[in-house]
């Protein structure tokens, strides 16, 4: 049996790091692909702020990899690309792990608070108006008694270039909803989320996985918005059953 390669993308705002444990725990025998998004700041003059942009890139990037079908997980941001992915490119996913995420649009108000907030990364040059998001992202639980993984996520939001935070706002702000793409999905799904996600939550999550025919809902307790940080191990678990579904057609 052929162990089917994982992609995995990424939430905002973070690059590919945040994957590193999951993807220790993935297996030596089956193919990891952790891409940014975009691939590159460089490529930031290139890619319209649309996530139907980065998927087209993700896409280029693992058929480019030797990849032709993938499991696709994405947390958060990368569950918006994960879907973009899955309308545009449905050759290419073989099974899907939507992670502390959803399939709507956003409300007209949240959508005014990212357009608000890219404007205030490009104008100042600076991450400052995102730098509080450590303290957003991570559940209550990882906050109080994990300090050094907000440690970790707090510099990993330092670094992040300001362009390609205005940027991802633009994109998540731009996006359609895509709960019909996922509805008509027919292969192996699950949901993931932590039971401490007060950005997306546990709700958003039981509707996923019904939209996605009663797919598996994995609830992570003592975790929030980053489930792959917070408990990396149940994250893997979840993606490497789901991996072995697509290895054995079911």
């Amino acid at each position: 049996m052929t162990a089917t390669p994982v992609v995995l993308l990424h939430g905002f705002p973070l690059d590919h790091r945040m994957w590193t444990d999951v993807a220790a725990e993935l297996g030596d025998d089956r193919r990891v692909l952790v891409p940014d998004l975009p691939a590159a700041a460089a490529e930031l003059d290139e890619v319209g702020p649309t996530l139907d942009d980065a998927a087209d890139r993700v896409a280029d990037a693992v058929r480019g990899a030797g990849v032709e079908r993938a499991v696709v997980a994405g947390l958060s941001m990368g569950g918006y690309v994960a879907l973009a992915l899955l309308e545009r490119h449905p050759d290419l996913v073989a099974g899907l792990a939507l992670v502390d995420t959803k399939s709507t649009a956003d409300a007209p108000d949240a959508r005014a608070k990212r357009l608000a907030v890219a404007a205030q990364v490009e104008a100042s040059g600076s991450v400052d108006a995102v730098r509080g998001m450590a303290g957003t992202v991570l559940g209550e639980t990882t906050r109080t008694a994990h300090p050094d993984v907000v440690a970790r996520v707090a510099a990993w939001i330092d670094e992040q270039p300001p362009a390609r935070v205005a940027w991802s706002q633009r994109a998540m702000a731009a996006r359609t909803d895509r709960t019909e793409v996922l509805r008509r999905f027919t292969g192996p799904v699950v949901v993931v989320v932590g039971d401490e996600d007060e950005v997306t939550g546990v709700e958003a999550a039981r509707d996923l996985a019904k939209v996605a025919g009663g797919a598996p809902l994995v609830v992570v307790p003592r975790a929030g918005h980053l489930t792959a940080v917070e408990d990396p191990g149940t994250v893997a678990t979840a993606l490497v059953e789901l991996a072995r579904r697509v290895d054995g057609g079911r």
